[in-house]
Order: structure tokens, then sequence, then C-alpha cells
């Protein structure tokens, strides 16, 4: 029996056969994620609950095979890749909402629980779910956490990290461990934040006990039209200096526009150069209130129109366009490399009149998405990827982009993370010693290359090249990782 078969054998001893994964035609669904990376696994396995997924890593171990967590696949950097071949260990057989205490305002979950399921599932109660990432309707809180991915809201209300109290993972000897627990504030080392945000590349979360939020009492959206994308920029920085800091600042230019509208009908006038979604909750006269003060902000930047959505209707329908975006850019071209990087607010109308010059100088389309409110740039640059030049100058258009963000004072992600996307630009933003020190986690977590291998730090290779070595960072004396 080829060593390959002895592995597939021994998972299949854990999870049963039907849920181990192993002819080409049933791997090449897992071969990517939402970016523009590939890596086949050798296999899948569909684990579905604690104690299978800590049988399945100490199978693995047995065999030197590498592990891959992946949630629903729609991560943008390559995070969910097996670049180097190893196990997939796809955890969205895990569905269950264990636990809701409503009085207490918290959740327990498993990780392949879909992000928007968990709001439906306490709106009952008042409550729901904040962080909402754009792919809310199938990305998995195991994924979010992994990212520690974010979405128009985060501008009031943080990201993933802000919502998490505890995580029960499993390390890389397939042991299960809680990080923090069921309250805001838990003694010791914070382990919990940690792992959020890691990757997949220090343990396996297996669950995950989330903060719930009541609904607020009253919810208003402006949207905001502008002729030009730079007065839409400066409308953002006047908005918070103004002292407003709404739940969520949303912008779209024209490719965006035109992409939304021809596939969701949100009503986006055409003709304008960008628009602006402001969102507006909380108590019903501090909403009214806040809201005038937003639209006298933006009436200084010369708008086409404002419009102000309350019934819940017209809020869905503008919010589906803005969270729809992305699917429509195929209506303009093939495929899309979506670029997340964050700048200070203040540079808005540089950075993204640069992008314009970069389009313009390379002759591929750049579609800009913004989480405004707090610099998270979304720009996608549009191309066809049967036409090898287009995909490498995309490829290059997302590094300079990614320069540029790092130039004016920004970093390399706002919520999607470094994976295989941004690792050769990780020491741009990181010195030896940074990185150094960031690196001896995965000594302490006893994880070497056992937990997405190859990921975040720096492999000497362009992002370009897929297959690359594994990322190497020293760790101390003798350590290497």
């Amino acid at each position: 029996m080829s060593a390959n078969a002895e592995l597939i054998a021994d998972l299949e001893a854990v999870v049963g056969g039907a849920y181990v994964l192993h002819e080409p035609e049933d791997l090449i669904v897992y071969e990517y994620d939402g970016s523009v990376d590939r890596g086949l696994p050798a296999a899948v396995v569909l684990p579905a609950s604690t104690e299978e997924v800590s049988g399945v890593v100490r199978a693995a171990r047995r065999h030197g095979a590498p592990i891959v967590p992946r949630g629903a696949g729609t991560g943008l950097s390559g995070g969910a890749i097996a670049h180097q071949g190893g196990v997939v260990a796809a955890l969205t057989r895990m569905t269950r909402i264990l636990e809701v205490d409503v009085d207490n305002r918290f959740a327990v979950v498993e990780p392949g629980v879909v992000n928007l399921d968990l709001t439906h599932a306490v709106e009952r109660h008042g409550l729901y779910y904040a962080p909402d990432p754009s792919s809310q309707k199938a990305c998995t809180i195991g994924g979010n956490v992994a990212e520690n991915s974010g979405g128009p809201h985060c501008l009031a209300y943080g990201v993933t990290t802000n919502h998490v109290l505890g995580l029960e993972v499993v390390t890389a000897d397939g042991s299960v461990h809680w990080l923090g627990g069921r309250t805001r504030e838990s003694p010791g080392y914070d382990l919990r934040g940690v792992v959020v945000g890691s990757e997949g590349t220090l343990a396996i979360v297996t669950k995950a006990a989330v903060r719930l939020l009541r609904r607020p009492e009253a919810v208003k959206t402006l949207l905001a039209v502008f002729r030009e994308l730079d007065d839409a920029s400066a409308a953002v920085s006047g908005v918070i200096a103004a002292g407003i800091v709404p739940a969520a600042i949303e912008m779209m230019d024209e490719l965006c526009i035109r992409a939304a509208e021809q596939s969701v009908h949100a009503g986006y006038p055409t003709g304008a150069g960008a628009v602006l979604l402001v969102e507006v909750d909380g108590l019903r006269e501090a909403v009214d209130e806040e809201v005038d003060e937003v639209e006298r902000v933006c009436l200084r930047y010369r708008p086409m129109e404002i419009r102000t959505a309350t019934d819940p209707e017209e809020r869905e329908r503008l919010w589906a366009g803005r969270k729809g975006v992305l699917g429509a850019l195929g209506r303009l071209a093939p495929n899309y490399y979506l670029v997340d990087g964050t700048i200070p607010r203040t540079r808005l109308v540089e950075v993204l009149s640069r992008i314009r010059e970069i389009s313009a100088e390379t002759g591929l389309p750049i579609a800009n998405l913004l989480h405004a409110g707090d610099g998270n740039l979304h720009p996608s640059v549009l191309f066809d990827e049967r036409n090898p030049d287009e995909a490498r100058t995309a490829l290059e258009i997302g590094g300079r982009i990614l320069e540029l963000c790092l130039e004016v004072g920004g970093v390399l992600s706002g919520e999607h993370g470094i994976g295989l996307e941004k690792q050769e630009y990780f020491s741009l933003m990181f010195d030896d010693d940074d990185m150094e020190s960031m690196a001896q986690l995965k000594p302490a977590f006893d994880t070497g290359d056992a937990f997405n291998p190859g990921k975040i730090f720096p492999a000497g290779a362009s992002c370009v090249d897929v297959f690359q070595s594994a990322a190497v960072a020293r760790a101390g004396a003798g350590a290497w990782v």
C-alpha cells in the first residue's frame, strides 16, 4: 500500500469513507478559494465533530502530512489553498449552534456555521451577530476567525476579534483546549486573541463563543451620489472629522455602480462617479440628528443627490447592491483580482487618484470598492486569465497597490489576511526582528509545518508562483518553522 493510500485509510477510519475525498474530480473543487491562487491537495477530509478533528490531526501527524483548515472557501488571500499538497480539513459539516444565552448575549457555535445564519437564529430574541463580511451569506464563523474578517459595519463595531469571547481549538498533537471563555475578561495571556487572525497556522478552531448585540432601535441608510470620486473621498474624511462615527461608510466607484445595477438593480443612479452608503443606527432621536449632520457634511462636497432610506425593503435593496458588487463584476470581465489594503482616511483622495493612474498606464480597468470609513481599500483589477499577459499584469498591479498602501502609512491587509497573496510584501512592513518574534509562536504551539504551511511569512517567491516552497522564519537559536 502506498504512503498516500495508508494516509487515506487512516483518515477513513476516523470519519468514514464517505467523508474522505481523494479522486481527482473531487479534489479539483478544493484547489482554489476566492483568490487567484491554485493548489491541489492529496486528500480532503470532512470531520463532523471536535473528536473527529482531533483524530484527523493525529492521523495526519503520523504520516507527516500537513493540514490546511478550510471553511467555505470564500477567502481572498489564498489562505485555504493546499499549495504544498497534504490534507484539506473542510469544516463545513460542523454547523451546529450549540448554545444561545440571551441574558448574557453570547452564542457557542461550530466553525461551519454560516455567518448570516447565526443572526437569523437569534433575531427572534432581538439580537444579532455584528461582523458582516460581504460574503456573509456563504462564509463561515471558523473562516472569519482564521482571517479576522471585517465587513461594512466594522467601522463602529469592530472586526471578528472584537466579538470572539473564547475558542475551542485542536492543536498540532491532536489535543483539545479552550482559550478564553464565555465572558469578556479571562485571566492570563490572551491566547484567544493570538489564534484569531492566525490563518490556521497555529490551531484548528472547533467551537467559538461569540458576542451577540441587541438590535438598535432605529436604522437609517443614506445614499450620497457624487459626480467625482475625489468628492466622495473627501466627504468621507469630512464626516469623520465632524466627530461622527456611523455604523458604516461604504464607497463604490462608477465601475462598481454599473456592475451592481446590471445585476441587482439596487437603484443607484447612472452617470455617477461614486456613491457613498452611510448607515446610522442607535436610539431614534440620535439617529435622526446624526443623519441630518451627515447630510450637511456631504452637501459641502457637491453631491448630485442625497437620499435617505428608512424603509427596510429600500435599505435591503441598497445593501444588496453593495454586497453583490464582487459577483456582479463578472459582467464586466471574466476575472478580477481583489486587493485588500488599509490606508489613513486622509489619504483616500491621493491613493485613489494614483490607482486611477495605474489603471490608465496598464490598460486594465480597476473597480474601487471601499470600507471607506476605516480606509480599507478593495480595488478589483479586471482581467481575463486566459490572456497570460493580462494575468501577469493584474498581479503586478496588486503588488503596486499594496506598496502604495504602505508608502502612505497604511497596512497590508484590513480583513483578508496575508495567506499566499501578500507574503512577498510582508517584509516591507515588518523587519527581521518583528518576524522572528511572530515566528516564535509556532514553536510555542508546537505546530511546525503541521498546519497551513508556507503561509504569511515570506517564501522568496512571487505570488505568480503558487507552488512555492515553504515559508521559513528564524525563531530563536537553532529553531526554524
